[in-house]
């Protein structure tokens, strides 16, 4: 069962990690590439930012952005600030959301994200908790996937592997770090690949952050999991 007042409390505790971690940054820092291909750290920012704003409006019954093409504009605009800028709208947000989650509210019902894709209200805490977590380490500022908690490396596998399940281009796939498993890929009787290795590079490897050379692999090459 999801807690998504838990999820809550970890979302702020995540935040203010991050807004201490960029702190220490300075406006020279903001324009620097982050790891992700084309976005400076600005735009790892502004995402953060634009992204606590849309589950807002996801939350209160609106679309979670006007269109994809207005998410990205706003993402370019936001991205050059100085880094006084990008804290206070980093900050201001998350307490929105933070805020329209503290609203008495039906969390069992079924709200709708980006092209039609449909979830639990319950989970949003956690999609947001992802969000900042794996962003921070996309701002590649001494904050890594071994840095994060156990316990968010661990549901963030369950998600992933659950997302990628019956997926035609994923071959059956077993994956372990050697205690737990879970199952990803197309649906078989048994699995074509085995995939074993740390939870962070697991983490890493199933969301696009890490190659997987760190991975053992049985059963054929190591499967190629689809973008995020």
């Amino acid at each position: 069962m999801i807690d998504h007042a838990h999820d809550l409390a970890s979302v702020r505790d995540a935040t203010e990690r991050l807004l201490t971690a960029l702190g220490k940054l300075d406006n020279a820092s903001v324009t620097q590439s982050s790891r992700l291909p084309g976005w400076s750290r600005g735009h790892v920012l502004a995402h953060l930012a634009r992204n606590a704003d849309a589950l807002v409006n996801v939350l209160e019954g609106r679309p979670m952005y006007v269109s994809g093409e207005a998410r990205d504009a706003d993402i370019e605009r936001d991205a050059p600030r100085p880094l006084a800028a990008q804290l206070a709208d980093v900050r201001e947000s998350a307490a929105r959301f933070q805020d329209a989650s503290a609203l008495p509210a039906d969390w069992s019902r079924t709200v709708e994200l980006r092209n039609g894709i449909t979830d639990s209200a319950s989970r949003m805490p956690f999609r947001r908790w992802a969000e900042v977590e794996l962003h921070h380490v996309d701002l590649g500022i001494g904050y890594e996937l071994e840095d994060l908690p156990a316990a968010f490396t661990e549901r963030e596998t369950d998600f992933l592997a659950a997302r990628f399940a019956g997926h035609p281009e994923v071959p059956p796939t077993r994956l372990t770090d050697g205690t737990r498993v879970w199952r990803t890929g197309r649906e078989a009787d048994t699995p074509e690949v085995t995939v074993t290795g740390p939870p962070a590079d697991l983490l890493g490897w199933l969301a696009g952050r890490r190659e997987g050379s760190a991975l053992a692999v049985e059963g054929g090459p190591l499967p190629v999991p689809p973008p995020l």
